[in-house]
């Protein structure tokens, strides 16, 4: 079992990293090409768009992966979920779709890019990555995601040159993702067969399915919302010098999300199973591997940011160096609750303890993003976007204490944070050499590596010495 995760995990892994590969590829040429204004522009219609999306696919990518890994030991009943679930997705994404049209023929008399979107929400219909998720088919989904996205990467670099070919950039975008939704469909029926459904089964679907969304639609409101907020209450470009900010927390959580991904679908088997010591050895291995990764990346970021951001972006994005020291160390956060949320919360069906968190940060990011985005705009959004992710671990955290071992995770987790902590001092006192930021940036990297592993080794030395000391002294009062 160890070695089909692993192998699944590098497959997401090399597929969530490729997705970053590709915008750190592409993002410097696009921010000096398509600017900050443009890009602004698209963020702020996609935002727009992702909510009509959000409606068709519901809590599915959550709620369709468990199910279909629950049951996918016997065909029968995985081809009948598929296609009581699939059916409902269609009926709603039909009707969303038509409803999208509506509301650009209302709204979009002279807005061509919010048209465009129409195929970002059609690719929604389509979508059907949570039955082969369900399945654990990551490799499958990771070869015909990465060709799309050189495709894609090849086609930007070819034909955007300048500042009218926004439009051309977004449709290069959104063709991508529906041509690898669609592409699913070639392969589905030979995993399923077709049976008849009942409509009172889909409507069961849709009930259970609806308790998942809510926290999609919470979380939706400090992942998006924000931007549109940012782009009603202050100027466009400032949703761009987010956007451009957001991409780069993407790093460090690759790695944490295709965790999450993989793990999901294997907790939630081994939930039906009831093998509850495979279920804590997992969890405490992925604290200390979400810790890991999500504290050296964060830190790691958070001290080359001065040399990053003008190396990267160009002239006219130092917010966003501000913005990184205040997005990245949500990071950890993000990190902590994703392995809680992935493999406790959701595979247990404990949807309520999720549900009420993400309400709790979505109320206390709207509440902040009004009254900070109008005095501090993009830097507002993003305190208020790390307040809310702050909110939702400890509330998920505080809920499980009595069932899950919270304190010792916690206790996991000191030394990654504090390596990382140290290595960002170091970092912040190399100087800069102005006239060469790459070489200042690969000095930095180096240096920063060293510290980390260093200090993290005398940290897990240290704990490991005081472990040995407390068994000492528990075997003599035995």
């Amino acid at each position: 079992m160890m070695n089909s995760i692993i192998k699944n995990y590098i497959y997401n892994t090399g597929y969530q990293l490729l997705t970053i590969l590709i915008p750190i590829i592409t993002t410097p040429y696009i921010a000096r090409v398509i600017g900050s204004s443009g890009m602004g522009k698209y963020t702020y219609e996609n935002s727009i768009a992702y909510y009509f999306v959000m409606f068709i696919m519901l809590g599915l990518n959550n709620y369709g992966n468990r199910t279909i890994a629950r049951v996918r030991d016997d065909k029968e009943a995985m081809s009948k979920n598929f296609c009581e679930i699939y059916l409902m997705q269609m009926i709603i994404g039909i009707v969303v779709t038509i409803l999208y049209f509506i509301f650009c023929i209302i709204s979009a008399k002279n807005n061509s890019l919010r048209w465009i979107m129409i195929i970002y929400v059609f690719s929604a219909v389509v979508d059907i990555n949570w039955f082969f998720f369900g399945l654990e088919k990551f490799q499958l989904i990771v070869l015909r995601n990465t060709i799309i996205k050189i495709i894609t990467t090849i086609c930007i670099f070819t034909f955007i040159k300048e500042k009218k070919d926004l439009y051309l950039y977004v449709i290069i975008l959104l063709s991508g993702t529906f041509i690898s939704n669609l592409m699913l469909w070639i392969i589905v029926f030979n995993n399923i067969i077709l049976i008849k459904v009942r409509f009172s089964n889909v409507i069961q679907h849709l009930k259970n399915n609806l308790l998942l969304f809510i926290p999609i639609v919470a979380v939706s409101l400090y992942k998006y919302m924000d931007k549109i907020m940012l782009g009603i209450l202050s100027e466009i470009k400032q949703v761009g010098f987010y956007e451009y900010s957001e991409k780069i927390i993407q790093i460090p959580m690759a790695l944490v999300n295709s965790l999450g991904t993989i793990m999901l679908p294997k907790m939630s088997n081994l939930v039906v199973n009831n093998r509850n010591k495979d279920e804590e050895r997992y969890i405490s291995n992925s604290i200390l591997f979400a810790g890991f990764s999500s504290s050296s990346l964060c830190f790691g970021l958070m001290g080359i940011a001065k040399e990053f951001v003008p190396f990267f972006y160009g002239n006219g994005y130092s917010i966003c160096v501000y913005l990184f020291y205040i997005l990245l160390p949500s990071c950890c956060f993000i990190a902590f609750a994703n392995v809680i949320r992935t493999q406790y919360l959701i595979p247990h069906r404990m949807d309520i303890i999720y549900i009420k968190s993400v309400i709790l940060g979505a109320i206390v990011n709207f509440i902040f993003n009004i009254i900070l985005i109008l005095h501090f705009q993009a830097i507002g959004a993003a305190i208020a976007t790390l307040m809310a992710e702050i909110l939702v671990c400890l509330y998920q955290a505080v809920k499980l204490k009595d069932i899950l071992n919270i304190s010792q995770y916690v206790k996991d987790t000191i030394p990654f944070i504090t390596a990382g902590i140290i290595m960002l001092i170091v970092l912040i006192k190399i100087p800069t050499l102005e006239e060469n930021l790459f070489i200042t940036i690969i000095i930095k990297i180096i240096v920063g590596s060293i510290t980390y592993l260093t200090v993290l080794r005398i940290n897990l030395q240290l704990r490991k010495e005081e472990l040995k000391k407390i068994r000492i002294i528990l075997s003599k009062v035995k």
